[in-house]
């Protein structure tokens, strides 16, 4: 690209950030003198770009409010991380909230670079390895997702027709808080005045979304991302678990996140307990199933107590048995492990 051009389309890129750019200081930031970034400015309004001369003081360049961009120019730097963005988006399940529009996007992006910009990020995209499987979650429908984002920002109250888990279809009237991405779903922190508490919803579990005249005064207390992870750590299931684990709510909380525990520091003991060193904490959990439970406590490597349920205790028991079990046993043969990974040096 010649330099002229490529400097004409650099003032264009810096007007698209929006606001007035001072002459002196697009003629730093192009490395040219002023007198070159009116000339420039010039060559923009012969394309028909619509950028305005503010005088003053403060006068400079700026872009006629309401103009359509054409598309986007973006560096090498720019492009890596739109495409990575994208990418990691869709296998964490934030993007699938438009459906295949994530793929679209990148095709679009892949389809106007240059072919050596291109063939180098389609190359980390081929060699890019992930850790974990791709996300696979029920994505909200933008009309879903849109106006419920409109409502919480201007405190609007909605009317929404709802399926809950069990099948049972009903239409809400919420205030919404707030919507929150957790583990490849999406959530929606609300006030229902019908039920007069707060509530937590999927909204691909919405299937329509009215905003309704009014407003409502935003809510005090915890933030979204906190009540819904409060609200998946005490719903309902068929075991309630508490425990007493010696730690910091800190180092517990590092091994069992909110979503799945809450965890609560308790005031220091007194008397002979006050000598066993460290503060302990108070865990509860609802879980479906106890098997998966042992080897999670084995793993905090703290000290714990078990105060319910009772099986949860034979579980341990068993599970320890095990491993002591194992530890003892001998390498069948002479056969050893070398401790070396396959394919590794």
């Amino acid at each position: 690209m010649a330099r002229p051009l490529a400097r004409v389309l650099a003032l264009l890129e810096l007007l698209q950030s929006g606001g007035i750019r001072t002459v002196p200081e697009l003629a730093g930031r192009l490395g040219v003198d002023e007198r070159t970034v009116r000339r420039y400015a010039g060559h923009l309004i012969d394309l028909d770009v619509p950028v305005e001369s503010v005088r003053g003081r403060y006068g400079g360049y700026r872009l006629a409010p309401g103009y359509r961009m054409p598309p986007l120019m973006l560096n090498d730097d720019e492009a890596l991380a739109v495409l990575l963005g994208l990418v990691a988006g869709r296998r964490s399940g934030l993007t699938t909230a438009l459906g295949s529009a994530g793929e679209t996007a990148a095709a679009k992006i892949r389809r106007v670079l240059p072919e050596r910009l291109r063939r180098a990020l389609d190359a980390v995209l081929e060699t890019l390895a992930f850790t974990a499987p791709p996300g696979e979650a029920e994505p909200p429908d933008s009309a879903v997702l849109l106006p419920i984002a409109d409502a919480v920002t201007r405190h609007r109250p909605v009317s929404v027709r709802y399926t809950a888990a069990d099948g049972r279809r009903s239409e809400r009237t919420l205030h919404p808080h707030g919507i929150v991405a957790h583990s490849g779903k999406w959530y929606v922190t609300a006030a229902d005045p019908a039920a007069g508490e707060d509530r937590t919803f999927r909204l691909d579990r919405i299937s329509a979304v009215r905003t309704l005249p009014g407003s409502f005064a935003p809510p005090t207390g915890p933030d979204p991302a906190t009540r819904v992870l409060t609200g998946l750590a005490t719903a309902p299931y068929r075991h309630e678990v508490t425990l007493r684990v010696q730690g910091s709510a800190e180092q517990i909380r590092s091994r069992l996140p909110a979503g799945l525990a809450l965890v609560e520091e308790l005031p220091p003991p007194e008397g002979d307990a006050a000598r066993e060193p460290g503060p302990w904490a108070r865990v509860d959990l609802r879980v479906e199933r106890l098997d998966w439970l042992p080897a999670v406590l084995a793993s905090l490597d703290r000290p714990f107590v078990i105060e319910r349920p009772e099986e949860l205790r034979g579980l341990v028991e068993a599970f320890a048995e095990r491993l002591a079990h194992s530890a003892r046993r001998d390498p069948p043969g002479d056969d050893r492990c070398s401790g070396i990974l396959p394919g590794r040096d």
